[in-house]
């Protein structure tokens, strides 16, 4: 890959392991030319993060839990003196049993740490990070399909989903005088710890051939460069949109 990012810095929040989408994404971005900084949460995500990013650009290895508005305050005060050029927000919680049981029985502290963790923090995250973008800039969200259809299981996740979409798009609008542009990819399903916890998404992947217009599930290495993409001059003028890197699955009808 030419080097699309080269001379920018990028905030890559969400790293968990080498199957992350934040992962091929930091990977991507480091073949692209730009220098990382990266989030992790606790000390043991710490030296995973340390070891999987040893032979990247890496400006900063710095903690953040999301929930928390110090964390934020002091990922700014870390970076100050950076410019920052790219973030990437790809990360999501809410609790397996809200997850596994019908959506209607969603506890109240379930649904509003689903909506804290998952689609707050592009907020507080935005926030904490504008002031650093002195250059314009992007900032891109991972989505799902189920923030809009009905997928079995998502659940509260994909209420949570919904609301990060809505967020980027009034964040799109705040930040687009300071040339920060705002986004989310829309990836299909990929075998992530997160996916993991979505009960019977081992049905989701083996339908994903079935019916999916590329006949095939989504490989990581296709939302990086997507995430490369927007990152860089050539998305220029794109800001506020949800961009599907899934085989096409969106546009499909009922399957069963």
């Amino acid at each position: 890959m030419n080097k699309l990012l080269e001379g920018k810095v990028a905030l890559v929040l969400g790293i968990a392991n080498k199957w992350s989408l934040a992962y091929a994404i930091a990977e991507a971005f480091h073949r692209a030319g730009a220098r990382l900084a990266l989030t992790y949460l606790g000390e043991r995500q710490k030296q995973a993060i340390e070891e999987l990013a040893k032979d990247w650009n890496v400006a900063a290895v710095l903690p953040c839990d999301v929930t928390r508005d110090e964390d934020l305050a002091a990922l700014t005060e870390s970076l100050a003196g950076n410019k920052v050029h790219a973030v990437i927000h790809s990360l999501a919680f809410a609790n397996r049993e809200d997850l596994t049981k019908p959506f209607v029985e969603t506890s109240r502290a379930g649904f509003l740490l689903a909506q804290d963790v998952s689609a707050y923090s592009l907020v507080a995250v935005a926030r904490a990070v504008a002031p650093l973008m002195t250059e314009g800039g992007s900032l891109t969200t991972l989505t799902y399909l189920g923030s809009t259809r009905v997928v079995p299981n998502y659940n509260v996740m994909g209420v949570a989903k919904a609301s990060l979409e809505a967020a980027m798009r009034y964040l799109a609008y705040d930040l687009g005088a300071r040339n920060i542009r705002v986004n989310a990819i829309s990836a299909g399903p990929v075998k992530t710890a997160s996916a993991r916890a979505i009960k019977d998404f081992s049905s989701i992947l083996e339908s994903g051939p079935q019916h999916a217009p590329l006949r095939r599930n989504t490989d990581p290495a296709e939302v990086a460069d997507a995430a490369v993409l927007l990152a860089s001059d050539l998305a220029r003028g794109v800001t506020g949109n949800v961009l599907f890197v899934d085989a096409g699955m969106h546009v499909m009808g009922h399957h069963s």
